[in-house]
């Protein structure tokens, strides 16, 4: 059986015929009609004017218009008789508008690790503040949120924080030597004790027998692998639920080791639940956390451990959460799919782009512009400006201004302020490898922010 292909008229200005046409050209599913109306830029045009500029068209069973046309489309719809709608802002994203998704597959975004995110010091804050964050880290994709504690004193709070993240629909852990704290902690509905070694793991079969409460088990000492698997069968002797923990240690400081510890100790208990803590990684290393976050979260599932401690103090790491909620959806993908994790997850890539986009030929577009609004680029490692009687372009913002100044005796106080916002943005594009699109946001992954068009 032969099924008919959709015919859609895609309605362009003279500037983005070209692209507009190789876009097209690539979808795979529709047969498309282009068509060009008498005017340069596709983002002045407006449903009234489009109206009265339609060439005849042949059978078609939709129209698409640029997306940044404005006012009704029903005035369009009313004329051409088939359903007409906006399409994307770029014509880049037209494979995704159409549903060709270059990107993570169906059914996307499963995970098996469990992200428990710890709110420091928490004695030293407000109760709000306590709350803020937690509420923060649920949205950002945490499953349990993690009371620390300080060493010094007995926090005689501890039981109203748990109650009221209880009373908020959390799930709690308590970090804590203290077993006053434990205790309270416990009886106000937390479910998970870290850390416990041989100091108090007497008391954390206490605290399974009253509270039911799971406990992560810790080696005395990060290298003392004896102690953690004392401690381990301890606590296994005793039907106490625990999670292993040999310690993540920063770098410089037996990095490499604790890992091996992490692989070794699967070795030793194969089928033990393990958790790690990511912060002496993202706390404690000068670089976004990010990238970091991807290659623990790689290798917890890989090993088959479950759950990770992730925490949010430093600056370069105070979206580390969220990056480790992504991450473990992109592992848990490549590991499962045995692909490679690699154009399934573009909100993880914030610093660069995934792909650059160029324009080209813009001489000749330059050549093309009939009217004075200027249009600015970003690529080549240049800065270019061009409306119906300029054209700059070079490296320096300044510089470019400085001519334009000279040229353009129109030039006011907003329209200047404009330009250099656009500037910017577009110095910014060329210095990280990022894509420029003018009057949209660049685009920072998982971070971006809308950009409203205030022209």
């Amino acid at each position: 059986m032969i099924v008919a292909r959709e015919r859609i008229a895609f309605v362009t200005g003279k500037l983005a015929e070209p692209a507009l046409r190789r876009q097209v050209a690539d979808l795979k599913q529709i047969d498309g009609e282009i068509v060009v109306l008498p005017i340069s830029v596709a983002a002045l045009l407006t449903t009234p004017w489009v109206s009265t500029h339609l060439p005849p068209l042949g059978p078609i069973d939709r129209m698409i218009l640029p997306g940044f046309c404005a006012c009704d489309l029903q005035i369009v719809q009313d004329i051409v008789q088939v359903p007409v709608e906006r399409g994307p802002k770029d014509l880049r994203d037209l494979p995704e508008h159409f549903g060709e998704r270059r990107g993570p597959p169906p059914g996307y975004g499963a995970h098996s690790i469990e992200i428990i995110a710890e709110i420091n010091h928490a004695p030293q804050k407000t109760a709000a503040e306590i709350l803020r964050i937690a509420n923060h880290y649920r949205a950002s994709g945490a499953d349990v949120i993690d009371i620390g504690c300080d060493p010094a004193g007995t926090w005689s709070g501890i039981a109203d924080c748990v109650a009221m993240l209880k009373a908020e629909g959390f799930r709690v852990s308590i970090d804590s030597f203290n077993a006053s704290e434990v205790n309270a902690a416990l009886k106000a509905g937390a479910e998970l004790v870290l850390s416990v070694n041989s100091t108090n793991a007497v008391k954390a079969v206490k605290w399974f027998e009253v509270y039911g409460a799971e406990a992560v088990a810790i080696p005395d000492e990060p290298q003392n692998v004896i102690s953690l698997d004392e401690t381990s069968h301890f606590l296994k002797k005793h039907a106490v639920p625990h999670r292993l923990d040999p310690i993540l240690e920063p770098i410089g400081f037996g990095f490499a080791a604790s890992l091996g510890r992490y692989l070794d100790c699967r070795r030793r208990h194969p089928d033990a639940a393990m958790m790690m803590g990511v912060g002496n990684l993202t706390e404690l290393t000068d670089v976004d956390s990010a990238g970091v976050n991807v290659l623990l979260a790689g290798f917890c599932q890989e090993l088959g451990v479950a759950s990770v401690l992730a925490t949010e103090v430093i600056n370069w790491a105070t979206s580390a959460v969220k990056e480790f909620d992504l991450a473990r959806r992109l592992v848990h993908h490549a590991v499962t799919e045995k692909v490679l994790p690699k154009r399934l997850e573009p909100d993880l890539i914030l610093l660069r782009d995934p792909k650059l986009h160029e324009h080209g030929h813009l001489e000749e577009l330059a050549r093309q512009i009939t009217d004075p609004n200027y249009r600015i680029f970003a690529e080549r490692g240049e800065l270019h400006i061009m409306n119906s009687s300029v054209y700059l372009r070079g490296t320096d913002p300044f510089a470019v201004f400085a001519e334009l100044s000279k040229l353009d005796a129109k030039l006011d106080a907003s329209h200047a302020f404009y330009l250099g916002y656009e500037f910017a943005k577009a110095v910014t594009a060329l210095t990280l490898g990022k894509n420029y699109t003018q009057d949209q946001a660049l685009r920072w992954g998982f971070l971006t922010l809308p950009e409203v068009n205030h022209r």
